[in-house]
């Protein structure tokens, strides 16, 4: 892995999305999934909410490997050209919350081969996520 900078020249990463029924997303991401609201803003042109996701990284994949997490979390390809990670405590409670509030379960908690337990989920504003919770050598959450 090449050597990485004291400090990144990028200060934040925003993922923007927009969502057409935007009420809905914003009670499915802020209210249920229980991002930390960091700022909102309106105008006589619309609406934008700033939620706080934690550390943010960028994940580059080619399109071969793209297809393994795929089928490791799906069992078939079913993700776009962008899908959005979310590390979470407990990714089996936080799919059925998520579930219970509108998104649609593509593929339920699975144990990864790099000792992960993920679920996916379409979430509102047409957003393909996984859920994922680190583990420990037995299974735990790390």
């Amino acid at each position: 892995m090449p050597e990485q900078p004291d400090e990144s020249p990028v200060r934040e990463l925003r993922l923007v999305v927009t969502a057409a029924d935007y009420d809905a997303a914003l009670h499915f991401y802020r209210d249920v999934l229980g991002l930390p609201e960091r700022g909102a803003f309106a105008s006589a042109d619309g609406r934008v909410t700033i939620l706080d996701a934690g550390r943010a990284t960028l994940e580059l994949t080619d399109p071969n490997h793209a297809a393994f997490i795929d089928d490791v979390e799906v069992g078939r390809r079913v993700a776009g050209h962008i899908r959005v990670a979310l590390q979470v405590d407990d990714s089996t409670a936080t799919t059925a919350k998520l579930a219970d509030a509108g998104a649609e379960v593509v593929a339920p908690p699975t144990r990864t081969p790099w000792n992960s337990l993920n679920s996916r989920l379409e979430a509102p504003g047409a957003l393909q996520l996984t859920l994922f919770t680190e583990l420990d050598d037995e299974g735990a959450p790390a």
